[in-house]
């Protein structure tokens, strides 16, 4: 297991464990308390140094430094790859992942989050799908001009990829957006089973190589020498006529292989034999990388993209978390820690020695995973491998027993090798975070449970957290502090912030919210509503002091903690009346129809009403901010519609509360 050597020798000369070291390999205490917190404290100080800097070079601890240091990789070059036993890792977070129904990123969390994974060191970030809307073009061309130009001490800077259906259009479109990186690639795709040719696309076998060589020809003409082919659905494709469309884009000029999974229908060994096949079949295989893209339908796909490590793909797409289209993608964390501890003894067979590696540095998959799932608004199940609460959690009492003797009895890898600082609190002696804590000891915590936030989030989170805090007995533990983080994740968005709620309701009486509201003008207004409950009647008199047209897609709501105190935490997903005021069509990568953007919130507090407000207001300001930046993209034109959200409430001066109805 070579990715932990260094870390193994560096920590052995402070008389402690390495967080980077396998459990297995080592049965002393994986890092004392005191060095926990200060692992977690570099954390929290040096991401936030600068975007290219690693806790590496800004620690003075020599094993928190080491802990941190990047492995080396082998120099990119376009369709080689020098040492036949690396493995790249092509992140499309940003575009597939995004894909998942509700889960919208504004064009900074997209930035925040590129930058994320530039330091969790993978070798290819597909950023988005050009084409879509001028937002996802504008996001696009950011994350290739800032995030594409940042190059680290190591010299390593991350490859910015734009995915682009196989016609000219969208091609010049990706290729305008990812230029400007110091590594751009294009990502072109067109299908290739015989049920979406003669479905979907309604074309010939013919047809579909002509257009997938004219594709990859006009991408290289852009000067784009960096191309990556999929012939979507390739593991329900003929494996013949994959021979010929693959051997035909080759000489075209491309560069990478990228074998989908589009459906989830492979097993792992039938998978694995079908990149072996293509890797001996197919004309001039010998001069680009292969690729797999395997969807979760069946559960499968980080299982599919092994096997197909397995059998010479060295390139494995994958998305923090496992987000993505339906089931999911194959997760990063998964592929990255399998490789990690098993790259070195299960996977002789394909070219090289076998023993597979990567370069990435999992000590930041943890801050990577939370901050995606807070920006998205999709969380991990708590069995989550690698990343879930319970991943390193232990109840039974014989686990506890065996825990307490020796930590690699149960757990194959440290929380810290990932990012996950447990401190003293996974040992029953953390704090009590209560109404009397202070900033210090919230962000410490927040730290220590992987949380990466500068100070305007942390000043955020602190003082919603003293709100809460004085309301709710006995402390907030660790579920409720991370429910708080959830509240705060759009406020870099807001636009609009509920100041005042009341709400009147009863089996006799008619549902009535009341509720002042301030906006980006900076004045406070009232609206009262009636509905068929209240929070029904709440959302109604928002709608009319924001100014919207919306439908409510979902609605959850979950108790994070228990008893009569418990805190509430509530997400919503909105759509946009379609033709209405704030309508946000956007293309479907997949489908190449027009469908309404959806966009999600969370809030939390005691109060339920008030939590389900906070997650309301939270999603109409993602409207709202996407929607304004969508008109200062459409060439300067102007619109009458009105997108501040001040609608028709009527303005209220000074103290006295005054209520206007409409």
């Amino acid at each position: 297991m070579r990715i932990y050597a260094a870390s193994i020798a560096a920590l052995t000369l402070v008389a402690t464990a390495s967080a980077f070291t396998p459990s297995h390999l080592n049965g002393n205490t994986l890092l004392s308390s005191r060095r926990s917190t200060v692992a977690s404290t570099a954390i929290g100080t040096a991401i936030n140094e600068s975007p290219t800097a690693l806790s590496s070079s800004l620690s003075t601890d020599p094993a928190i430094a080491e802990l941190y240091k990047r492995r080396s990789r082998p120099e990119y070059v376009p369709g080689r790859i020098s040492d036949p036993d690396y493995v790249r890792i092509f992140d499309t977070t940003l575009r597939d992942g995004e894909q998942s129904p509700g889960a919208t990123l504004t064009s900074s969390e997209k930035l925040q989050i590129a930058r994320n994974l530039a330091k969790l060191g993978v070798d290819i970030i597909e950023a988005g799908f050009p084409i879509a809307s001028p937002d996802d073009f504008a996001a696009v061309k950011q994350i290739a001009d800032v995030v594409g130009r940042e190059v680290f001490d190591d010299g390593y800077v991350p490859v910015i990829a734009g995915l682009s259906r196989a016609n000219e259009k969208d091609i010049q479109r990706a290729w305008d957006a990812v230029r400007g990186a110091d590594r751009p690639r294009i990502h072109t795709f067109i299908a290739t089973s015989e049920i979406h040719m003669r479905s979907k696309l309604n074309k010939t076998p013919d047809e579909v190589v002509a257009i997938a060589v004219r594709a990859v020809t006009f991408a290289k003409s852009l000067g784009c020498d960096d191309i990556e082919f999929s012939p979507e659905d390739a593991g329900r494709s003929d494996p013949e006529f994959l021979y010929r469309v693959l051997g035909e884009v080759i000489v075209a000029g491309a560069t990478t292989l990228n074998i989908p999974d589009t459906t989830g229908w492979n097993m792992p060994w039938e998978f694995g034999t079908l990149i072996k096949k293509l890797r001996e079949n197919v004309p001039g295989a010998e001069n680009v990388v292969f690729s797999t893209h395997c969807q979760n339908d069946l559960g499968l796909a980080t299982a599919n993209s092994l096997a197909g490590a397995l059998n010479g793909a060295r390139q494995l797409e994958c998305t923090i978390n496992g987000i993505g289209e339906r089931a999911g993608n194959a997760s990063l964390e998964e592929i990255v820690m399998s490789l990690a501890l098993k790259g070195d003894e299960q996977f002789e067979g394909g070219p090289g020695t076998g023993r597979l590696y990567t370069a990435i540095n999992p000590v930041y998959i943890t801050p990577t995973s939370k901050m995606v799932a807070e920006y998205t608004g999709m969380k991990c199940q708590p069995h989550k491998a690698i990343v879930g609460a319970n991943a390193f959690q232990h109840e039974s009492g014989i686990h506890q027993d065996g825990m307490i003797k020796d930590k690699s009895t149960y757990e194959i890898m440290t929380p810290e090798s990932i990012g996950l600082m447990r401190g003293d609190s996974q040992s029953g002696a953390g704090i009590v975070l209560g109404k009397h804590s202070g900033r210090n000891a919230v962000g410490t915590r927040l730290r220590e449970l992987g949380y990466d936030l500068d100070i305007d989030k942390l000043n955020a989170v602190f003082a919603r957290f003293k709100e809460v805090a004085e309301k709710k007995k006995g402390g907030l533990d660790d579920d409720s502090l991370e429910s708080l983080v959830s509240d705060q994740a759009g406020s870099v968005n807001e636009l609009w912030r509920v100041k005042g709620l009341q709400a009147t309701t009863g089996l006799s009486g008619i549902p009535t919210a009341t509720v002042k509201m301030v906006g980006p003008d900076g004045v406070e207004r009232y609206v009262s509503a009636t509905g068929t409950g209240p929070v029904d009647a709440v959302y109604k008199a928002i709608d009319q002091i924001m100014g919207v047209s919306v439908i409510l897609e979902s609605y959850s709501m979950n108790s994070v903690n228990e008893g009569i105190e418990a805190l509430a935490s509530t997400r919503v997903v909105i759509v946009p009346t379609i033709d209405g005021p704030n309508d946000s069509a956007v293309m479907d990568a997949q489908t190449s129809q027009l469908r309404e953007k959806k966009f999600s919130g969370s809030g939390s507090d005691t109060d339920i009403i008030t939590s389900s407000a906070r997650a309301y207001v939270a999603a109409l300001n993602k409207l709202l901010t996407w929607k304004l930046r969508r008109m200062e993209n459409a060439n300067g034109e102007e619109s009458d519609r009105d997108t501040t959200g001040i609608g028709n409430a009527v303005a209220v001066e000074g103290e006295v509360p005054t209520v206007v109805a409409n």
